[in-house]
C-alpha cells in the first residue's frame, strides 16, 4: 500500500502567486524561459531555469547554474516572495483547461515506495536529464518540480477532497496567461490529514508515474548519494496524485535531425516497406491507432502500419513501438531514444505547427505525429513490469512550478 506524507511547503504569498507560478522547467528551453520571465523578477523560472540570469556562454549543466538557482531561491525567501508553511499540510490542486477540471492531492510520496516499485514506472529516463535534476536538488536543497502520479479512483478519497473544496476557501486562485485556471486549497486540519494518510495506506495499492520520471529518479538518487547525511525530508519527494478518470493524455511527437545518409526518395521507399504512404494536403493529427503523420520537405504524408508489422502485447501494440520498430530503428538508425542526439520530442500542446517549424527551419529533417497513448495502456504496461519508449505520454494541463516546493531538510512528516 502507498505511503504519503504532508509537508511544510515553501510557497508564495497569495498576492504574488500568479507572478511566481511558472511552467515546468522541462517544457521550455533556455531562450523561451528568458523571454517568459522577462520583466518578472518573481518568476520561479529564476530558480528552475536559472541560466536565464547568466551569460548565454555558460553551460546550462554547469555548477554555476545550480549555484545561481540556490542564490535565487534564497533571495525569494529573504524578499518575502516565498514563505515556509508553519506545519506539515496536504494541498489540493485543481486545474481547469477548456472547461475541463481535474483535481489532485499534493503530498510527499515515499522514496521507499518508488524503490520498491509501489510507484510504478512506464519509461526509462535519459541520463543527462536525470543528472541535471540531481545536481539541482542537491545544490538548492529543494524539490522544485512536481511528479505527476495517477491512481485508480477511490470513492472515499474523491469525497474527502470534494468536501474540503466545497467547505473551504482556496489559498490561491488565478488564471494564467495561457488560460488555465489554477486553484489550491491547504488541508491543515490534523484529523483530516491523518484520514488522508490512512486512506492511501489502506485503499491505494500502487500509484503510477504519469509525468516526471526524471524528477522521481533524481529524488531517489539524491537520497542515496547523501547517505547518512540525508535528512528526513529526503525520504519523500514532491508529487501530485490524480484519480485516473480525470486525466487527459495528449500526443507526444518526434522530430529527427537527418535521414541517416539516405536521399529523400530512398528514405520514402524504405518507409513503404512497413507502411502505406499517402501524400496529404494538410497537417495530420492521427485519429486512430496505427496511423501516423509525417512531415518532410514541406510535404505531409499519412503513414498506415501494414498488417503483421507489429505484435498485440501491451508494448508491441503501442504506436510509438510500431514507429520505432519499423522505421526509427531500421531505417533511421535510432536504436536508443533516451540517448540518441538525433531525435527530439515535441509535446502535443505545442501543436503540429511546431513540427513544421522545426523541420522548415532546417533544424530537423523529418517529423512524425502520433496518436495519444490511453491511460489504460499506461496502467497495463506499468503493471506488466514493462516500459514504454521514452517520452510516450504528454499530460495536460501542466502543474505550475513555484506554488508548492518541497525542501529536503529535516522536518516532521506527520501531522
Amino acid at each position: 500500500m502507498i505511503t504519503i506524507a504532508p509537508f511544510k511547503a515553501l510557497r508564495p504569498e497569495a498576492q504574488l502567486a500568479k507572478q511566481v507560478a511558472s511552467r515546468p522547467y522541462d517544457v521550455l528551453n533556455s531562450k523561451e524561459a528568458k523571454v517568459e520571465a522577462q520583466g518578472n523578477p518573481a518568476s520561479f523560472l529564476h530558480v528552475t531555469k536559472s541560466e536565464i540570469d547568466l551569460p548565454e556562454s555558460v553551460d546550462i549543466y554547469s555548477q554555476e547554474v545550480y549555484a545561481k538557482a540556490k542564490e535565487n531561491l534564497d533571495a525569494f525567501t529573504s524578499r518575502n516572495i516565498l514563505f515556509r508553511e508553519s506545519k506539515p499540510c496536504y494541498y489540493i490542486y485543481q486545474l481547469i483547461m477548456n472547461g475541463k477540471s481535474q483535481t489532485g492531492l499534493v503530498c510527499g510520496s515515499s522514496v521507499d515506495d518508488y524503490e520498491n516499485d509501489l510507484i510504478k514506472k512506464h519509461e526509462f529516463t535519459r541520463p543527462e536529464k536525470e543528472q541535471d535534476r540531481i545536481n539541482h536538488i542537491k545544490t538548492t536543497g529543494a524539490q522544485t518540480g512536481n511528479v505527476f502520479l495517477a491512481y485508480k479512483n477511490i470513492e472515499a478519497i474523491d469525497t474527502l477532497i470534494n468536501d474540503w473544496k466545497k467547505d473551504r476557501s482556496p489559498v490561491y486562485d488565478f488564471t494564467a496567461d495561457d488560460g488555465i485556471q489554477h486553484t489550491i486549497w491547504t488541508i491543515n486540519d490534523t484529523k483530516i490529514i491523518s484520514r488522508v494518510t490512512e486512506l492511501f495506506k489502506t485503499e491505494v495499492p500502487v500509484t503510477y508515474i504519469a509525468d516526471g520520471h526524471h524528477r522521481a529518479a533524481s529524488a531517489a538518487k539524491v537520497r542515496k548519494a547523501l547517505g547518512d547525511a540525508a535528512m528526513e525530508g529526503a525520504d519523500y519527494f514532491l508529487t501530485t496524485l490524480f484519480p485516473s478518470d480525470q486525466l487527459y493524455i495528449m500526443d507526444y511527437n518526434r522530430v529527427i535531425k537527418d535521414l541517416n545518409g539516405l536521399t529523400e526518395a530512398e528514405f520514402i521507399e524504405k518507409v513503404k516497406t512497413n507502411f502505406l504512404v499517402e501524400k496529404i494536403n494538410e497537417a495530420l493529427s492521427p485519429v486512430k491507432l496505427h496511423e501516423f503523420g509525417m512531415y518532410l520537405n514541406n510535404q505531409w504524408y499519412k503513414l498506415t502500419a501494414k498488417e503483421n508489422t507489429f505484435t498485440t502485447d501491451p508494448i508491441g501494440i503501442l504506436d510509438i513501438s510500431i514507429l520505432s520498430n519499423n522505421l526509427l530503428e531500421p531505417v533511421l538508425g535510432i536504436k536508443d531514444q533516451r540517448t540518441d542526439k538525433r531525435i527530439d520530442f515535441v509535446g502535443g500542446i505545442r501543436g503540429l505547427s511546431e513540427l513544421e517549424k522545426r523541420v522548415t527551419s532546417g533544424e530537423m529533417t523529418v517529423a512524425f505525429s502520433l496518436h495519444p497513448v490511453t491511460i489504460q495502456q499506461l496502467f497495463d504496461i506499468a503493471d506488466s513490469g514493462n516500459v514504454m519508449p521514452p517520452k510516450s505520454t504528454w499530460f495536460e494541463p501542466k502543474l505550475r512550478d513555484g506554488l508548492l516546493t518541497h525542501l529536503i531538510d529535516a522536518q516532521a512528516q506527520e501531522a
